[in-house]
């Protein structure tokens, strides 16, 4: 007697093509708010076994770090290479080869558990990672498999919606993945995309607010500031921010695609230069007591709501994000930046005494996320969301388009669709 199958497909084909479809997003986004909850609780229990285990064993970081780096560049060559890096790029280079067979492996259900644990295991050593990048690529990945077991083609529409899904659900900011998808994942914004997107956005969101409640991802920051110092400040805080920002993305690219000599001995040496990076990401989170190892969190979470930290913490989190991001192992740069961007503006804090430090701090966070990610609406949305300060919505807006422009006049490319090429098939043969 054979087996009775849960899912008939013969039953699937006789529904209403429409139908499928929305049944595969429904249930795609509810597993993705789902996933995302649980990838969230892991990437926090992983942080915090870190930072218990280098405050018990100050010396445990020297050797779990830079072996830790060499053993999971190594692995992920192995068993998982479409899961190395942030995870958005290789949404992007699906989506623009979503026909090509030999794309599946960027967003199949295998290179998402890996991601999952890879990025579990980095924070485990202390790497300067964020699980957001990560969480985009699984949403996706879940998206695609959901259409395929309702028995619907898989397009770059419904890669794009669990992307966005994804962002909505582990930011749990449902207005920052519908601007993800129009600036990032998407090249051409239709209609039926933004039908959508905005369901599979709100139906993930609603399952992670649920979860967890509303929460306020870096705290509240209920500080003011006149409009007059609003707006000295801000194109300060979007020169500066486009400028590290620049510097960021060319480091990447530098790394990603040169034939430098640095670069190619990195390329030749993939391991040994992973255990190098997780050697500097070591020797400075020992400088900075720790402050710079995993996302960065907690310290901008203080920096947002008033606190004075360290002048150098941003320049400090700078080198410990790009040394990881450059290493080869999985893991997101969006809370990093975020990170940095808060360390940036607490330098810039520094210059205005007596000014709230809190809101010069979240100018400063979407002044250098803006100019690495180089979408300005999301990267206003996303903070506005994350920081409860939708007061400073125009300075936002205004330190956001500073830096995108200062940031494009240096580096021409946007970092993730550079790097979504890198994640492109070769023709056939």
């Amino acid at each position: 007697m054979k087996p009775r199958r849960l899912i008939d497909p013969k039953a699937l084909l006789s529904i209403h093509p429409t139908v499928r479809r929305r049944l595969g997003t429904t249930a795609g986004a509810v597993t993705v708010g789902l996933v995302a909850f649980a990838f969230a609780g892991a990437a926090d229990v992983a942080q915090k076994m870190f930072s218990h285990l280098s405050r018990s064993v100050p010396w445990a970081p020297a050797i779990l770090t830079p072996l830790g780096f060499a053993v999971l560049a190594y692995l992920t060559r192995r068993l998982a290479p479409a899961a190395r890096g942030s995870g958005i790029p290789q949404v992007m280079a699906f989506a623009r080869s979503v026909r090509d067979t030999r794309a599946r492996n960027l967003i199949s259900l295998s290179t998402a558990a890996w991601k999952i644990v890879l990025t579990v295991a980095a924070l485990l050593c202390g790497a300067s990672v964020g699980r957001e990048g990560p969480t985009v690529q699984v949403s996706a990945a879940i998206m695609a498999a959901f259409q395929r077991l309702t028995a619907t083609r898989v397009s770059s529409a419904m890669v794009i919606a669990g992307g966005a899904a994804g962002v909505s659900a582990a930011f749990n900011t449902p207005l920052a993945g519908v601007a993800f998808a129009i600036e990032e994942l998407a090249s051409a914004y239709e209609q039926r995309l933004a039908v959508i997107v905005m369901a599979a956005v709100m139906i993930a969101g609603l399952v992670s607010q649920g979860l967890e409640g509303d929460y306020i991802y870096f705290g509240g920051m209920h500080q003011s500031l006149a409009i007059g110092m609003a707006f000295m400040i801000a194109p300060l805080a979007g020169v500066f921010g486009g400028l590290l920002g620049a510097l960021f993305s060319r480091c990447m690219l530098f790394f990603s695609r040169s034939g430098g000599a640095v670069a190619v001995w990195a390329k030749a040496r993939p391991v040994a230069f992973a255990a190098l990076c997780g050697l500097v990401v070591t020797v400075i989170g020992y400088l900075s007591g720790g402050a710079t190892w995993g996302t960065g969190y907690d310290a901008a979470r203080q920096m947002v709501e008033g606190h004075q930290a360290l002048p150098w913490f941003g320049p400090a989190k700078f080198v410990t994000s790009l040394a990881t991001a450059v290493s080869g192992i999985a893991g997101g740069i969006f809370a990093p930046s975020l990170a940095v961007g808060a360390g940036v503006g607490n330098i810039l804090a520094l210059g205005f005494p007596g000014s709230a430090s809190g809101a010069i701090v979240v100018l400063g966070m979407v002044g250098y996320f803006v100019g690495v990610v180089r979408a300005p609406l999301t990267g206003v949305i996303i903070v506005a969301e994350m920081t409860d300060s939708r007061s400073l919505l125009l300075p936002l807006f205004a330190t956001a388009l500073i830096a995108d422009a200062v940031s494009g006049l240096l580096c021409r490319e946007r970092l993730y669709g550079a790097l979504s090429r890198t994640f492109a098939q070769p023709p056939p043969a």
